[in-house]
């Protein structure tokens, strides 16, 4: 694991970048793991979407982000489609229960 400042070359960048992005998809499939834990406790889907919730979660992702250096416009981005996606899905768990 490198800094991106101790990369000499655009090898190291990509490398690195391809170190992340393992990284980055097997944290997200373990946050999926609870998206997809937590249809199970909704009775409807109406309660697929919590909006107070959604705000604080992307309230937090962006000061977080802000705090490590990253946008948090594009932080705030991804999360909302990370949130569809989870709020689309439990929908369709909740129709077919």
């Amino acid at each position: 694991m490198r800094k991106a400042a101790d990369c000499e070359t655009m090898d190291q960048v990509r490398e690195e970048i391809d170190r992340v992005d393992r990284a980055l998809v097997d944290l997200l499939s373990e946050r999926w793991s609870y998206v997809d834990r937590a249809w199970f406790f909704k009775r409807s889907p109406d309660e697929a979407s919590v909006p107070w919730r959604n705000r604080d979660v992307v309230d937090k992702v962006k000061s977080r982000a802000e705090e490590a250096g990253m946008p948090p416009e594009m932080a705030e981005a991804l999360w909302r489609q990370i949130i569809g996606w989870g709020i689309q899905y439990e929908e369709e768990r909740l129709r077919e229960k």
